[in-house]
């Protein structure tokens, strides 16, 4: 659905993408992970035909986005990062329209909206206008609009980014049961558990480049350990010569320490019989956000 191999984009002196190549398969979903100013957005602009590439090739779909960009971009679906709905339109009325853009006729997108609004749950607000909607609905709506013109690639940037945690699961099972249908998705994100949910793949971008590769449980098995004690101290912290042996690597972080471990217990333990009591201790499954920490340095939100 994608190959791209030594992928640049500039802007200027700016270097946005810095020779990246990837592959993405039919009917998977495929996550670009990393934090704001990464290159993912430039990327999926790319992606989406709407941002020239400056070097390196690219093929979506099996064509070429500068020779074919009309045709790619009617086989694909767009949630951008911020809505563009019609604010002062009804939600039927913003999905028909889009729809006509597509060159679907009235009689063709009547049984289609239906079907659409059916799906992301906004049947029974499909005569009220957009503008008090709140912003999951608006989310949704969205993504509906996106679907009118049964895409096979549905690229969606920072899908829940604003959203509550409630709205965030709904949207997450709207896209599941897209994967479900076979309709590859291709998404970034910067909230590793959406990206834990969602993708079968992905990849962690820092500064325009891909520093890795693979599903969510393949990097945590690769960059990190089983399980992570978080420890916060109430006065000074201990200097980190004092934590040797306590687990496999320990990351300082402003707040707190991170003490990398196969088994969390007994880290935790480890400390108290140090004399080394913690104001807090938190013992939690590594995460991709661990992963991100050891590639980089800093956390996915700095």
């Amino acid at each position: 659905m994608i190959h791209a191999r030594g992928l640049v984009k500039r802007f200027g002196e700016l270097v946005a993408v810095d020779g990246i190549d990837l592959d993405v398969r039919r009917g998977e979903a495929f996550g670009f992970l990393g934090p704001n100013g990464a290159g993912k957005s430039s990327t999926m602009r790319m992606i989406g035909c709407v941002s020239p590439v400056t070097a390196g090739t690219l093929r979506i779909l099996g064509r070429d986005p500068d020779a074919d960009g009309p045709s790619i971009r009617g086989r694909l679906g767009v949630v951008p990062q911020q809505d563009t709905l019609d604010t002062e339109l009804t939600v039927r009325e913003n999905v028909l329209i889009y729809g006509r853009y597509f060159g679907l006729s009235r009689r063709q997108l009547k049984p289609k909206i239906e079907e659409l609004l059916d799906f992301v749950q906004l049947s029974e607000r499909a005569g009220d206008k957009v503008e008090p909607l709140s912003g999951g609905m608006k989310r949704r709506l969205t993504i509906a609009r996106s679907l009118v013109n049964d895409p096979e690639l549905l690229l969606l940037d920072e899908p829940t980014t604003g959203l509550d945690p409630q709205a965030r699961h709904v949207v997450w099972d709207r896209l599941f049961r897209l994967r479900q249908r076979g309709v590859t998705l291709v998404l970034t994100t910067h909230y590793m558990d959406e990206a834990e949910q969602l993708c079968d793949r992905l990849v962690v971008m820092d500064h325009g480049r891909i520093v890795a590769e693979g599903s969510p449980r393949q990097l945590i098995d690769r960059y990190s350990t089983r399980e992570v004690v978080e420890v916060r101290f109430e006065d000074a912290r201990p200097e980190l010569p004092a934590l040797d042996g306590v687990g496999d690597r320990v990351e300082e972080l402003p707040d707190r320490l991170l003490v990398y471990t196969a088994d969390g217990d007994a880290s935790a333990a480890a400390l108290a019989d140090r004399a080394l009591p913690p104001h807090s201790t938190l013992v939690r499954r590594s995460s991709l956000e661990d992963v991100f920490l050891h590639l980089t340095g800093r956390t996915l939100v700095d």
